[in-house]
């Protein structure tokens, strides 16, 4: 097991990816941020879905997540049309012109990618992406149960600061 200093510099190294991320978003589409290329990824990975499954998978508040979705089908990089089994509810895919524009996007961060990481060994890389999906996978599904933090922090909070 490792030991707390070396927790503690994995802390630190990611909170540095913050800046990879933001370096990132600046090969974006100026009309497209990132959560709009997320919400575009997801949609043209899993297909068609309710707004609820979407705020799901982004792990994020139902408000937020219908933002993102405003952004998208103002856009026209997504068609919305009524649920057959809950008339109230709407169904989102992403279409044609979004398919377009994710492919643009890849193409971006491929290149953003090689270009920043090009003195990385095939092998570096493939064990990147092997570390990134172990940990990842060490998360689990963190929205059905607390990190140990997140557990004190209900523990002491009264009902109405939940």
């Amino acid at each position: 097991m490792a030991t707390q200093r070396h927790y503690e510099e994995l802390a630190r190294q990611l909170s540095a990816i913050g800046t990879v991320k933001r370096g990132l978003g600046r090969v974006l589409p100026t009309d497209c941020p990132s959560g709009s290329a997320v919400v575009l990824m997801l949609l043209d990975r899993y297909g068609e879905m309710r707004m609820s499954r979407l705020a799901e998978l982004l792990d994020i508040d139902m408000s937020v997540t219908s933002r993102h979705v405003a952004h998208v089908a103002n856009r026209g990089w997504v068609d919305r049309k009524p649920d057959p089994l809950d008339r109230r509810s709407r169904l989102l895919s992403i279409n044609p012109s979004g398919r377009a524009l994710l492919g643009q996007v890849s193409e971006r961060y491929t290149e953003a990618l090689a270009s920043c990481l090009s003195d990385w060994s095939d092998e570096d890389v493939d064990r990147l992406n092997e570390l990134l999906a172990r940990l990842r996978s060490s998360f689990g599904d963190t929205r059905s149960r607390a990190l140990p933090h997140q557990a004190e922090t209900s523990i002491t909070r009264t009902p109405s600061q939940r």
